[in-house]
């Protein structure tokens, strides 16, 4: 489901995590590699039309591994090992977004985020299919919050760590 319907159907667990990536601006990437070994990069984030949106550069490796399987997690970026803005992770599958006015949805979008923007066609723009999500905060209110679209959103017991 687009972010759109992510958010709609899990609020709570929505409006976390685009606080969270809103504030940062930036998350890590995870794809997969042609020889199907893990690949992490950081990446640009923005919200418009209805989606998360990933810009990158043109036939940037990342971009590539999306091509060849578009499986894809987002996860925040840590602060530091307390990480009191929590974890974020979001699973599911990139949407290569080729509509005109998609793209110039994102265009407007990170224009109006660092005032400049890519230059068409000379960049991919994907956006997010969300399958599965979950949300981690350690510290004195300690959080875990899973989400799939069989099961639906459940608080879990936080795990003693001795």
């Amino acid at each position: 489901m687009n972010w759109e319907e992510f958010s709609a159907a899990v609020p709570e667990l929505a409006e976390l995590a685009e606080t969270r990536l809103r504030k940062d601006e930036l998350c890590l990437l995870g794809t997969l590699r042609k020889d199907g070994s893990p690949r992490i990069s950081p990446c640009e984030i923005d919200f418009a039309a209805g989606r998360l949106f990933l810009g990158m550069m043109w036939r940037s490796r990342k971009a590539l591994d999306l091509f060849r399987d578009p499986r894809i997690v987002v996860h925040s970026v840590p602060s530091d090992k307390t990480n009191p803005g929590g974890d974020v992770k979001l699973y599911g599958r990139a949407i290569d977004e080729l509509e005109p006015d998609v793209r110039r949805a994102f265009q407007d979008a990170i224009r109006a985020r660092i005032d400049w923007a890519p230059r068409e066609p000379n960049h991919h723009v994907f956006s997010l299919d969300v399958e599965s999500a979950s949300y981690v905060r350690f510290g004195d209110d300690p959080t875990v919050l899973v989400w799939d679209g069989v099961r639906g959103l459940r608080s879990m017991p936080f795990p003693d760590v001795e």
